[in-house]
């Protein structure tokens, strides 16, 4: 794996976290104040009221509105495992009482936020669970064999006195023992820091948030090929040396704190990544280009030689560029952090070797991917299907909307296809009403058509229906918006 430098450019409205290799963006992640739940945060909150009838509780968590915890999220020991029944609600809470819950829900209208005690802790390939003594494994994790091996693996690096559970993430079945042993160490210190907050006298609220995105970089993406991560905010960069000492102290000597006065962004020209990265084509050095569609069924990646025609002969042309848009497929997924069912269109190759050669470079450049993808080797219709497990929204979910004028299609209905339509809804009115005048109201680009190339077509509806027709422009109107209105 490359060496990396990692970036981090802190705004009171937002995160973001650029990771770069040989001077250029791999991967981008974006974390929004505003759109920060609070979901995983765990709080020490007080029984306000008790409802026998609904088997549940209203609990003071600190915030402006009461949260609800529901017996079937109230943890009782010796519950489900050894199948006993669990208590009354009234038995167990009592007005008053304090108690360590956890949000698993955020508030949504008048609805307060749902609550569990059963805590959870999640690390980077480990989630933590104070209060169940099993290990749990994902369901996506489907060998069996594999399943065994990464239960040995974690017991291996438990410590003796172990009393809580352990869920086994999907990414933990490719961690190294150091990293599942890093994320036991890491998760145990959060668990007892958690703990002394509670018995603290007097104990606030708050006693857990789930980390933000500087704090999850530092526990998640920085390894042995990061060379330095800078921070362009002083206040961040003393909460993450803070968290380095705490739970990565490896880490510390990495953290530098960038105080010059050009954006941090434009250092490697990340503004410019985040632009490109939006767009549906991205160029390639030699001249060839991708076309990339997002659906909500799938993504598709189309090749084309452009301007390539660098080398002897055709098929030679078309083998370097597919060869050259392995890498940059590679990098789009990252960077858009594209998911689920891909499907990439190479330029047709007839040599079986090419097509095995472009095949192999895929693969070797999907491997310095984090997610999961697996790749399949060419189609019948010379396709090349893979899949990219979905961790995240995709960036353009994320900065982006719709077009509220063409709602997602990608086109609009051409100002001359508006102009029939309007003219054919007058000659449809016109055979149901006698209104002394039709007015037509649309989009400066419509009015201008009826105006000038199709003002005869007007006339002639006009002396067919016997009526005159007036036209009014709006520009609030999009171009296939528009009104018929009868006077």
């Amino acid at each position: 794996m490359m060496k990396q430098e990692i970036l981090i450019n802190i705004t009171p409205q937002e995160a973001r976290v650029a990771i770069v290799q040989q001077g250029v963006a791999q991967e981008l992640y974006i974390e929004r104040t505003l759109s920060r739940g609070l979901v995983g945060n765990i709080y020490l909150g007080r029984v306000i009221r008790v409802l026998p009838g609904m088997q549940s509780a209203f609990i003071d968590i600190g915030l402006g509105r009461a949260a609800f915890l529901h017996i079937a999220d109230l943890w009782q020991p010796g519950g489900k495992e050894h199948h006993v029944a669990p208590q009354p609600i009234e038995k167990v809470l009592n007005e008053g009482q304090t108690l360590m819950v956890q949000v698993i829900k955020d508030p949504f209208g008048n609805k307060g936020a749902r609550l569990s005690t059963q805590i959870s802790i999640a690390g980077r390939t480990l989630v933590y669970l104070p209060h169940e003594p099993h290990i749990g494994i994902s369901q996506k994790i489907e060998s069996e064999i594999e399943r065994e091996a990464i239960r040995a693996r974690l017991a291996e690096v438990l410590p003796a006195a172990e009393k809580g559970g352990y869920i086994i993430r999907t990414i933990a079945e490719d961690a190294s023992q150091e990293e599942l042993a890093n994320d036991v160490l890491y998760l145990r210190k959060t668990w007892a820091t958690i703990q002394s907050q509670a018995q603290r006298s007097p104990a606030p609220p708050l006693l857990y948030q789930d980390l933000e995105l500087p704090q999850r970089v530092l526990r998640d993406f920085v390894n042995e090929h990061t060379t330095a991560i800078q921070v362009d905010s002083r206040e961040t960069f003393q909460i993450l040396l803070e968290f380095a000492a705490a739970f990565t102290p490896d880490v510390q000597a990495k953290l530098q704190h960038y105080a010059d006065e050009r954006p941090l962004f434009d250092l490697y020209d990340i503004e410019t990544e985040i632009r490109q990265a939006l767009a549906k084509r991205v160029d390639l050095k030699s001249g060839g280009y991708l076309i990339l569609d997002q659906t909500e069924a799938m993504t598709t990646i189309d090749v084309n030689t452009g301007g390539y025609v660098g080398v002897r002969n055709f098929d030679d042309t078309i083998f370097k560029t597919n060869l050259e848009a392995t890498h940059a497929i590679a990098r789009q997924l990252r960077l858009r952090n594209l998911g689920g069912i891909i499907i990439v269109d190479f330029i047709d190759m007839e040599n079986a070797e090419h097509r095995e050669a472009v095949l192999k470079e895929l693969s070797k450049a999907l491997a310095n991917d984090r997610i999961r993808t697996s790749l399949s080797g060419f189609s019948q219709l010379g396709l090349v299907e893979m899949t990219r497990k979905r961790t995240r929204e995709a960036l353009a979910h994320l900065l982006c909307e719709p077009c509220p004028t063409c709602s997602g299609r990608g086109q609009i209905k051409t100002a001359r296809t508006v102009c029939y339509a309007v003219l054919r809804e007058i000659l449809r009115e016109a055979r149901q009403f006698n209104p002394r005048e039709f007015r037509i109201i649309a989009s400066p680009t419509v009015i201008d058509l009826f105006l000038e190339e199709e003002s005869q077509n007007l006339a002639m509806l006009c002396d067919f229906i016997g009526k005159p027709v007036s036209l009014q422009a709006a520009a609030s109107l999009s171009q296939e918006q528009y009104d018929i209105v009868l006077l």
